[in-house]
């Protein structure tokens, strides 16, 4: 169990305006969570301080070599005015793992839990009630070595900052235009693609350039040796209802990032008798789909954003049509069914809140 030492602000920022649009990651609570690592001496020091800014050298060796990773989850106001977090422990999994990747030292499960939860509870009063709104959540930990040569650094800082949010997408359930790159790929297999590494994210940024000026709001990923398969959209999971059965890419190629809402969906539609594979998608079976009608519904998952409907794909220079490009009656089954288990408006029968 973690001591957690709290240092209270003195000058407490105004909450933002309920009546106005938050936005996705703007603004902040008045307080951090900290922890540090010293080889050694192992984690220590866990404090909740005043929201501040850094102070790290320039020769900080996460500024140079990239050692450097993070989770995204969210707290939800429910009806009873309770404070929900969801599946926190899946969060507390993948940073463990991806930590472990990066050879960076592994933060305890419950103790990242304890640490969320800790800094959640101080700050329960920035938790939006607005409809639709929650509090974003932003664990990360870098390497802070002043050292100029590539090797695992000795010391760590580990952080949690939280940010009052919106819509991720300011189009909301809308479906959204999808880019199919050929180019540019996001990972392969033995990297780091199934990790939370910043770097993945810096190395998206081109072809998210690139979907843009197209019209398009996020880049579909091909894998990176045949450049034939799906793997990710932008920075969530993707699935498909072809011929009636969902799929989404199965995660044995290494470079795909398990999702904490992708595993949710599957979850309730194998609990609603929906047929549910993970299995290789090739773009050939997508463009079929979209002629002959065989794909009828398409969607990206992840915490930002929950569901995001595709409507529409853009490849070689074709516009591929997703079902009758609007929103698919089990896209918005599982909208509606996910942040009613999120924000407390439903009885949670499977465990995945927790109060704090």
């Amino acid at each position: 169990m973690l001591n957690i030492q709290v240092t209270t602000t003195q000058t407490p920022a105004p909450k933002p305006d309920p009546q106005k649009e938050l936005g996705f990651g703007c603004s902040f609570t008045d307080h951090m969570f900290l922890m540090d690592y010293t080889r050694g001496q192992g984690w220590h020091d866990a404090r909740i301080v005043p929201f501040a800014n850094l102070s790290l050298s320039p020769a900080t060796m996460v500024f140079h070599y990239a050692q450097a990773m993070f989770e995204g989850m969210k707290a939800y106001r429910a009806p009873d005015g309770r404070t929900l977090l969801f599946r926190p422990y899946m969060n507390a999994k993948r940073l463990k793992e991806t930590c472990g990747r990066l050879c960076i030292p592994e933060i305890p499960e419950e103790d990242f839990v304890e640490a969320v939860s800790a800094l959640v509870r101080l700050e329960q009063g920035w938790v939006p009630e607005r409809a639709g709104c929650s509090l974003y959540i932003r664990p990360f930990v870098i390497a802070t070595d002043s050292v100029l040569g590539v090797a695992a650094s000795k010391t760590y800082l580990f952080c949690i900052i939280l940010s009052p949010s919106g819509a991720y997408y300011k189009s909301g359930l809308n479906p959204v235009s999808i880019w199919i790159e050929e180019g540019y790929v996001r990972a392969v297999r033995g990297g780091i693609g199934n990790t939370k590494a910043g770097g993945n994210y810096a190395c998206s940024l081109a072809a998210q350039e690139r979907a843009h000026d197209a019209g398009c709001a996020q880049v579909l990923w091909l894998d990176g040796v045949e450049r034939r398969y799906i793997e990710e959209v932008g920075a969530m999971n993707i699935f498909f209802l072809l011929n009636n059965r969902l799929v989404t890419p199965s995660l044995d190629c290494g470079s795909i990032l398990a999702g904490v809402t992708r595993d949710s969906v599957l979850k309730l539609c194998r609990e609603w008798g929906i047929p549910a594979e993970e299995r290789r998608i090739a773009i050939d079976e997508l463009v079929a789909g979209s002629r002959d009608g065989a794909l009828t519904e398409a969607f990206g998952t992840g915490t930002a954003a929950v569901i995001s409907p595709v409507g529409e794909m853009r490849y070689r220079g074709q516009s591929l049509k997703v079902g009758d490009g609007g929103i698919g009656p089990l896209s918005r089954r599982l909208y509606d069914g996910l942040t009613d288990i999120q924000f407390g408006r439903v009885p949670d029968t499977r465990g995945w809140t927790l109060a704090v």
